[in-house]
């Protein structure tokens, strides 16, 4: 496990609006217009929510029109539990018992 890579992943979900932005997207890709309708806050605060999401791995981003569209990296959710499960594995527990 990369425990920098980790704790930045870590640090940019630790946001309670980013961690509801990953709950959004858990259910497929949307427009940051349709994510706006969930916040009471701004497009630019949207945007920077999104930048940190996305410059950390976490979503993906392309642009439709004059929107953009969100999506939860499949790749970063494997990555993710594979990591966490490692980090909080019973296993280490039992090494150590050893």
């Amino acid at each position: 496990m990369d425990y920098e890579s980790t704790s930045l992943i870590l640090k940019a979900i630790a946001d309670p609006n980013r961690m509801k932005i990953i709950d959004l997207l858990s259910n497929g890709s949307m427009c940051a217009c349709k994510v706006l309708e969930h916040f009471n806050f701004t497009q630019p605060t949207l945007s920077h929510h999104m930048k940190i999401l996305e410059n950390t791995g976490i979503v993906s981003v392309s642009k439709q029109g004059q929107w953009h569209h969100y999506l939860l990296r499949e790749d970063f959710v494997k990555r993710f539990m594979t990591d966490m499960e490692q980090l909080l594995s019973d296993k280490n527990l039992e090494s150590e018992k050893n």
